[in-house]
C-alpha cells in the first residue's frame, strides 16, 4: 500500500501556496515533501518538521537556522532554500527540488567507485562546503546521504544548518549508526569545539567509503565506532582495494588525521589537494574499477566521463527546473568531445622527400625499436604500493618486484602506526631499473613529550612553556589558593610527568589568589569606600553613570558585586555607581480624604504612610492634615504622617 495515501499533508496546499504532491522522504525532525509552487508555477521539495517538535522552541530554532544559513550560500552546489514559513503546527522550508538519488543510493547500488567517479564527486562537495566554511559557520553532519546526485550529473550538498550534538547519536538504530561513522574525534571528545576540520575529516571518511565501499570503521553498536574514531586511524583505501595509486591513500590520509592541526584547515585547502591529487594520476589509475565495485561494465564514454554512470535502478521522474544555471562542474562536456585533429598540411606545403629524410626515418624507427627491446627486457620495473607496510612486508614487497631496499630513516607520525611506511624514495608507482634501491621512511609513531612541572609559573610563561616542547596550552581554570600567587599555575591535567602525544592540549589550573570578603561601602563617600575596598585588596572603578537613590548624592548608591555575596579574588576590581540623590516626586493632596483612601493614593505615589491620631484621632477617619502639603515634592521612598481627626 502507498504510504504517501496515508500522510495527511499529501493533497494538501501549505500556506496557501504550496501544494504537497507526494512525500519524498522521513527524517528524525522532518518529512521531505516533493510540493509545486502554485504561485511561481515550479517544483519544489517541502521540508516540515514534525508536529511533535514544533511546539519546542528550540527545535524551531533549529530548523529556522538552516534557512539563514543556506540563504547566504549562493553556490551552485549548495540546495537552496527559497522560503520558510509556518501555516498552523506545520513548520516548513521551501528548496530546491534535485531530481536524481543520493550518493549513499550509488554506493548502495554500485558498491566502490572508480577514482574519477569519486573526485568527480568530492570536488563540488568540497566547493559547496568551502563556500560555507569562508561564510563562517560548518556543516556538521556530511555524510552520503546528504550529498544529492541530480539525474543531470550536478553534485549538491544538503542539510546545511542543522547542528547535532554527540549526546543525541548512542541508539543503536542504523540511521544513527551512519552519523557517528562521519564524526570526526573532536566532535566526540568537545562537541561545542567543532571548526571546519570536522566537514574535512567527515568527506576524508566519505572518499575513503567511495574508493572501497566500505566505511573504515565499524562495530556492533555506535559506542564501538566512536572508540574507533578516537584510536585508530582511518587505513589507507589500497588496503581494502589493492591497485589504487597511493595518492588516493595520501589524500585520505591527510583528510582523516586524527589530530586537527595536521587536517587541511578547511573544504577550501582540501579541494586544493583533491585537485592535485587528480592531476597526479594517470588516465588508467583514475579509470581502475575496484575489486568492491558491483558494476563492472565501463567501458563507455558514458561512464568513462560522467558524474556517475546513468544505469542506477533509483529513479526520480520528476524532471529539474528548467530554468536553473547549467551546472559549474560538469566533467562530462569537458571530457566527452575529441580534442580536435592536428591541420592537415597541403601537399603544396609539404618539403621534399629526399634521403636524407629517409635516413632520418630508418634511423628513428631503429631507435624506437630498441627503445622499446629496452624497456621490455626488463631492465625497468615498477617501485610497488608501499605506505603502511611494515618495513618486512615492504622488503618482501620489494624483492618480489626485484628492488633492494635502499637507505631507510624514521619520523614521527600521527597517522601512521609505529614501523611502518610513510613515503618511499623513488614514490610508489614510480619506473626504476632493476635491481635499483628504494629509500623508505618508517614512522616513530606519535611523538610523545612529558608534561612539565608548571605549579607556581604565572600563565603566559606556562604557556609559552608547553608550546616550545610541543605541547598546546588548553583550558584555563581558575580557583581560590592561598598557597600559590594569584595568576600563577597550580597544577595541570595530564600531571607532571605524565607522557602524551606532541600537540595534545594541556589543562591549566590557576589560582585567583585568596578569597577576598567584599566590604559594604554602599552610602560612604567614593574616597572612603575607596580606600576600604583597596585595603581588602580590592581594585576600584567609578562608573560613569549615577542613579537615583536613598543615599546622599555623591555617595555610593551601589557596588558591583554586592557585600555578602561570593567572595572575590584578590586585585578583582569593585564597580562603584554613584547617587543621584533620590527621586523627588510630588506629594499627593490626601487632607479631607478617609484613611484607607489617603494611604492608598501616599503608598501608590511611593511613599511610606505613618498615622498620627492623638487622642482626638482614635475613632477618626478622616485626614485632617499631612506633614508634606500636596503638590509639594518629597524624596521617593520617604515617609508622610498623616494627622486624623
Amino acid at each position: 500500500m502507498d504510504t504517501t495515501l496515508q500522510d495527511p499533508l499529501v493533497g494538501q496546499v501549505l500556506d496557501g501556496r504550496y501544494r504537497v504532491d507526494a512525500r519524498i522522504a522521513v527524517g528524525g525532525m522532518a518529512t521531505v515533501y516533493r510540493a509545486v509552487d502554485t504561485r511561481l508555477d515550479r517544483v519544489l521539495a517541502l521540508k516540515v518538521m514534525h508536529p511533535a517538535l514544533a511546539v519546542d522552541g528550540v527545535f524551531v530554532e533549529r530548523f529556522i537556522r538552516e534557512a539563514k544559513s543556506v540563504a547566504r550560500l549562493a553556490h551552485p552546489n549548495v540546495v537552496q532554500v527559497f522560503d520558510q514559513g509556518t501555516d498552523g503546527s506545520y513548520v516548513y522550508l521551501a528548496m530546491e527540488y534535485v531530481a536524481g538519488c543520493t550518493l549513499r543510493d550509488v554506493l548502495r547500488e554500485r558498491g566502490a567507485l572508480q577514482p574519477r567517479a569519486a573526485l568527480d564527486i568530492l570536488e563540488p562537495v568540497l566547493a559547496a562546503l568551502g563556500a560555507a566554511h569562508r561564510a563562517g559557520f560548518v556543516h556538521r553532519d556530511m555524510k552520503p546521504e546528504n550529498v544529492l546526485i541530480g539525474d543531470d550529473g550536478r553534485v549538491k550538498v544538503a542539510d546545511f544548518g542543522l547542528v547535532r550534538s554527540v549526546d543525541t547519536v548512542t541508539s543503536t538504530t542504523g540511521a544513527v549508526l551512519g552519523t557517528v561513522s562521519y564524526l570526526a574525534p573532536e566532535q566526540i571528545e568537545e562537541p561545542g569545539a567543532a571548526d571546519a576540520r570536522v566537514d574535512v575529516y567527515a568527506c576524508g571518511v566519505v572518499l575513503y567509503e567511495m574508493l572501497t565501499g566500505e566505511k573504515p570503521h565499524d562495530g556492533d553498536s555506535p559506542a564501538v565506532v566512536l572508540y574507533k574514531h578516537l584510536h585508530e586511524d582511518v587505513p589507507p583505501p589500497s588496503v581494502i582495494a589493492p591497485g589504487l595509486a597511493y595518492e588516493l591513500d595520501e589524500l585520505v590520509a591527510s583528510a582523516t588525521a586524527r589530530t586537527p592541526d595536521l587536517r587541511p584547515y578547511d573544504a577550501v585547502a582540501l579541494l586544493a589537494q583533491a585537485r592535485q591529487t587528480r592531476a597526479a594520476l594517470s588516465e588508467d589509475q583514475l579509470d581502475a574499477v575496484p575489486p568492491q565495485a558491483l558494476t563492472t561494465e565501463h567501458g563507455n564514454a558514458d561512464d568513462r566521463t560522467s558524474v556517475i554512470p546513468r544505469a542506477l535502478t533509483i529513479q526520480r521522474p520528476l524532471p529539474v527546473n528548467e530554468d536553473e544555471p547549467e551546472a559549474v562542474f560538469n566533467r562530462t562536456s569537458r571530457l566527452e568531445a575529441p580534442p580536435p585533429p592536428p591541420p592537415r598540411r597541403s601537399r603544396a606545403a609539404r618539403a621534399p622527400r629526399g634521403p636524407l629524410i629517409i635516413v632520418a626515418a630508418v634511423l628513428l624507427a631503429l631507435g624506437l625499436g630498441v627503445g622499446i627491446w629496452y624497456i621490455n627486457s626488463g631492465q625497468f620495473t615498477e617501485v610497488p604500493p608501499l605506505m603502511s607496510k611494515t618495513e618486512a612486508q615492504a622488503k618482501d614487497r620489494l624483492e618480489e618486484a626485484g628492488l633492494e631496499v635502499g637507505k631507510v630513516e624514521r619520523e614521527y607520525s600521527d597517522t601512521f602506526d609505529r614501523g611502518t611506511v610513510i613515503s618511499s624514495d623513488p614514490k610508489s608507482g614510480a619506473r626504476i631499473r632493476h635491481n635499483d634501491s628504494v629509500g623508505l621512511v618508517l614512522s616513530l609513531g606519535p611523538k610523545t613529550v612529558k608534561v612539565p612541572d608548571l605549579q607556581g609559573y604565572p600563565l603566559d610563561k606556562a604557556r609559552s612553556e608547553l608550546k616550545e616542547i610541543g605541547l598546546e596550552p588548553g583550558v584555563v581554570n581558575r580557583e581560590f589558593n592561598d598557597d600559590v600567587t594569584r595568576g600563577s599555575v597550580i597544577a595541570s591535567v595530564p600531571g607532571t610527568g605524565t607522557k602524551v602525544r606532541s600537540g595534545s592540549a594541556v589543562e591549566l589550573t590557576v589560582s585567583k589568589g585568596s578569597p577576598v570578603d567584599v566590604p559594604d561601602v554602599t552610602g560612604d563617600s567614593p574616597a572612603d569606600a575607596r580606600a576600604e575596598l583597596e585595603e581588602a585588596g580590592l581594585k576600584v572603578k567609578i562608573a560613569p553613570t549615577r542613579v537615583n537613590s536613598e543615599f546622599d548624592a555623591g555617595q555610593v548608591a551601589q557596588q558591583t558585586p554586592a557585600a555578602g555575596g561570593k567572595p572575590a579574588a584578590e586585585g578583582d576590581t569593585v564597580t562603584l555607581t554613584l547617587s543621584k540623590g533620590p527621586e523627588m516626586i510630588e506629594v499627593p493632596d490626601v487632607v479631607g480624604d478617609s484613611v484607607d483612601d489617603a494611604k492608598a493614593a501616599l503608598e501608590g505615589a511611593g511613599f511610606e504612610v505613618d498615622e498620627d491620631r492623638g487622642l482626638l484621632g482614635l475613632f477618626g477617619d478622616t485626614v485632617k492634615k499631612q506633614s508634606v502639603k500636596g503638590g509639594k515634592t518629597a524624596p521617593k521612598g520617604s515617609t508622610i504622617t498623616i494627622t486624623i481627626r
